[in-house]
């Protein structure tokens, strides 16, 4: 397998994340993000819509990241990760579809102010994280993973990149503390693998 991937890139780090945790081996190829890299014929050939990541599987072509768990958990067989029960597999599917949409225009979209300069309004979309937050901390109150199963989901997959990395966009996580709780124990998860760190001095484009 081949990943292509930017390791500043929440999305891209999602599905990283997720083939380690899978222990199954991968290339990660860096798309040079600022070169433009993504818009060129050949990449577009991979994601018409110039994003990242892609998963190529020996010539089979996944874009999207949550697709790409999807893809993953399903070529790896029923497991605690994406369930057959109907209920659990809805409740993963809510909780991709708030990574997808509230996460990504809240704490990711706070993050890309700061580390990239978006045009967004920060108090617009630091607001909009914490409104998600407090729902994501209220679920995980009764909850040792975000689905409600007794094992990790993609569901925790998904979500985990832009929460944790979530204080890069200012937006303070001080308070969640049933939050903090589970992204340590994501953290603990074998195979785990961090998301860059952004430095102090974010102008640099460095990460650690």
């Amino acid at each position: 397998m081949k990943l292509y991937y930017h390791p500043l890139s929440g999305h891209a780090h999602r599905a990283h994340l997720f083939l380690s945790l899978v222990g199954l081996p991968h290339e990660l190829t860096l798309v040079d993000l600022a070169a433009g890299e993504q818009r060129t014929p050949e990449f577009l050939r991979l994601n018409a819509f110039g994003e990242i990541p892609v998963l190529d599987d020996e010539g089979t072509i996944i874009a999207d990241s949550n697709a790409i768990l999807v893809y993953v958990a399903r070529k790896m067989g029923p497991s605690h990760w994406l369930p057959e029960d109907l209920v659990t597999e809805a409740e993963i599917q809510r909780w991709l579809s708030v990574a997808a949409g509230k996460i990504t225009y809240g704490c990711c979209a706070a993050r890309l102010v700061t580390v990239f300069g978006a045009p967004f309004n920060p108090e617009e979309v630091i607001q909009r994280a914490h409104d998600t937050l407090k729902v994501i901390e209220q679920t995980l109150l009764g909850r040792t993973w975000i689905a409600g199963t007794k094992e990790p989901t993609i569901a925790d997959v998904a979500l985990y990149s832009y929460v944790a990395r979530a204080p890069e966009g200012n937006v303070d996580l001080s308070e969640y503390k049933a939050i903090g709780r589970w992204l340590q124990r994501t953290e603990s998860l074998e195979r785990f693998v961090p998301f860059a760190n952004i430095v102090a001095d974010l102008k640099t484009g460095e990460a650690q």
